[in-house]
Formats: structure tokens, sequence, C-alpha cells
């Protein structure tokens, strides 16, 4: 009896013994993975300011850029896609000059005015009233799309372009623009309900909102080429006079000389899409020297898209096209240990006013 009750005694203190070896083993193994996890949080963390200041640093690289491409040819105030912020092979040089014990930047620089100013579509500072030619490119830019889309009706643009126009005016006791604009009613009506604006948008993504442009057609979709690269909210300038306590206006004039194909096409009519194809080639017709690469076409003056093959008989609107920039759009993306991280800023290139000195300073700035 005493013999079978030590080899119980022992068989369970070696159960025990098991036991909390057992236990002891977890645990470990998962204090070891919380503080791996932990080092690897820190690590990233760390990657993350790192890749941070990176990217800054690559933001403040490209407004050097464009403050040197102002200083260096202050006469012409020309702004083109034939310039050194255009052209990767420059910038790559200057970002050669940004020291990096690890990791990379790069960045690409683009015009914000090449684009479709949304809210040069109504009057400002009065915002009562449409900018008709405005109207006419909106019309441009969405009816070819709005073709590709077998459920929508072509005649929409009409409508969509009423809805954008009501959006933006104030001071017309909400009054819906022709017979199919939507003011804050319409908007109530929806769930969630929201509001109309009557203001300048603030921010592209708002355009969304609007009746008649939905996801597909404003972000693109298969097929389907989205509205949203070709259009900005930026472009406001000071107004000769205030108007109701207002002294800003968009003056919704697009460059040519860096516009995309798509907007070209709106400013020449759908008559003449040959022509802007001509045009857009035009702008980057090049040959290859001993070192470099020069343009061939010169793009001053406000007729020079005429020069190119077929457009002699083409007129542009001269109120709604210039050749010249202050408000550009820089994507800097910094990569380190397999993470990325990319700043977007929008800056716009003005003296400053005690120093005279040109500077960049950001309109926005958002961390992708």
């Amino acid at each position: 009896m005493p013999l079978k009750l030590l080899k119980n005694k022992r068989g369970m203190a070696l159960l025990l013994t098991v036991t909390i070896t057992t236990l002891l083993i977890a645990a470990t193994l998962e204090l070891n993975r919380k503080v791996r996890a932990t080092v690897m949080t820190t690590a990233t963390t760390r990657d993350r300011f790192t890749l941070s200041y990176m990217a800054s640093a690559g933001v403040h690289a490209a407004m050097a850029m464009l403050i040197k491409d102002k200083m260096s040819d202050p006469g012409s105030g020309l702004d083109s896609i034939q310039e050194d912020w255009a052209d990767p092979e420059k910038i790559s040089e200057v970002l050669q000059a940004i020291p990096f014990e690890e990791g990379s930047v790069t960045f690409k620089i683009s015009d914000e005015l090449g684009k479709i100013q949304v809210n040069a579509l109504v009057d400002f500072p009065r915002g009562r009233k449409f900018k008709e030619f405005q109207a006419s490119i909106w019309d441009n830019l969405i009816r070819p799309v709005i073709s590709l889309d077998e459920d929508r009706d072509i005649n929409e643009t009409t409508a969509i372009i009423n809805s954008v126009k009501d959006w933006l005016d104030s001071g017309d006791d909400d009054a819906i623009t022709g017979l199919s604009g939507a003011e804050s009613e319409h908007y109530q009506a929806l769930d969630p309900p929201y509001s109309c604006r009557n203001a300048p948008f603030t921010d592209l993504d708002e355009v969304a909102r609007v009746k008649g442009i939905n996801p597909e057609l404003f972000y693109g979709a298969g097929e389907i080429p989205g509205i949203s690269d070709y259009m900005t909210v930026y472009g406001m300038t000071k107004a000769p006079r205030k108007v109701d306590k207002k002294n800003f206006t968009y003056e919704g004039k697009i460059n040519i000389n860096t516009a995309e194909l798509p907007v070209l096409g709106a400013l020449v009519g759908p008559e003449n899409l040959e022509c802007a194809q001509a045009i857009y080639d035009y702008r980057q017709e090049s040959e290859e020297t001993s070192d470099s690469k020069r343009f061939i076409n010169s793009l001053s003056g406000s007729t020079w898209y005429k020069n190119a093959p077929g457009c002699s008989d083409v007129t542009i609107n001269s109120k709604v096209i210039t050749n010249s920039s202050n408000f550009f759009r820089i994507e800097a993306t910094a990569k380190l240990h397999d993470i990325e991280l990319t700043i977007s800023a929008v800056v716009f290139r003005e003296r400053d006013k005690k120093t005279r000195k040109w500077k960049c300073r950001p309109l926005s700035w958002q961390t992708l």
C-alpha cells in the first residue's frame, strides 16, 4: 500500500511538473510573440517617421525646382511640359543630390492649371451666373464619357452641368437651374441627407456628391475613364473688386502647354478631336542631341497651337487658355524596407511680399 501511494505521488508530481512546464513554455512563447510584435511595430513606426521626412524632403526639392524655373526665366513666364520640372531625367538629377543612407525618393510635378477648374463654372465673386464657355468645356469633357455607358442617356450632361452650377451658386433663393438642376431640397431627401454647399468646392471628391455624377463617371470603371483626373478645385485668384464681401474669383484659364489630351479635346470641341491629338503631339516633338533632348517647337504666345498640323483654322477662346501657371501638384514617394509613403501637396508659387523672393506656399498637404 505505501509503495502504491508513493507511485501515485510521483505520478502526480510528474504531471504537475509537465503541466507547469507546458504553461511556462506557452507563456514564454506568448511573451516572445508580443515582444517581437512590439519590436516590429516599433520598427515600422520608426520607418514611417523616416519615410515621412524623406517624402517631405522630396516635396521641398520639387518646390526648389519650381522656384528655380521661375527665377531662370522671369521674362517669358511660360510653363510647359518642355521644362525641367516636367522632365523625369532632370528630376532624377536633383534627387541624386539628396543623400539618404537607406531608401529612395521619387517625385513628379503636374500643373493644376492644365486641368478644368470646377469652380470656374460660375462667375465668382458674385457666384450666380454660368460662364457659358466653361459650361461648353464641361459638356465636351463629359459627353464622350457618358456615351460609353449604355445605361445612361447622352443628354444627361445638361442636367449634370446644371446641378454643378446649383451646387456652386448662391444668393438665388435656392432656385433650380433649368428643368434639371438640384438644390438642397434634392440632397436632403437622400439617405443619408446632406446639404448643397452653395459655394466653391474645396475638395475634388466633393464633386462626386453632385446629382448625376456617380462614382463610375467621376473615378472611372473598367473601360470608362473617370473625369476627376482632368479637374481641379484650385485656381482661386483675387477679384478686381469685392462683391457681397467676397473678393475672390476663378478665371478658369487652362494652360494649353500642359493640358492632357482629354482637356485639349474639351477645348477644341468634338468636331476637332484630331486637332487635339495634333496639338498634344506637337508639344512633345523633340530631337536627341549629343548630351540631351531638345524640343523642336516653341510653345510661346497664345496661338502657337495653330502651328500644329491641320490646326490652322481652329480657334480656341483666348479667355479660357493661358501658357503659364503658379498652381502645381507635387507627389513625392519615399521607399524604405519594403514600405512606401507618398505625400501629395498642392503649392502656389508666389513672390514673398517682404523679400520679393519667389517661394512655394502649400495649399494642401496629404499623406497617402
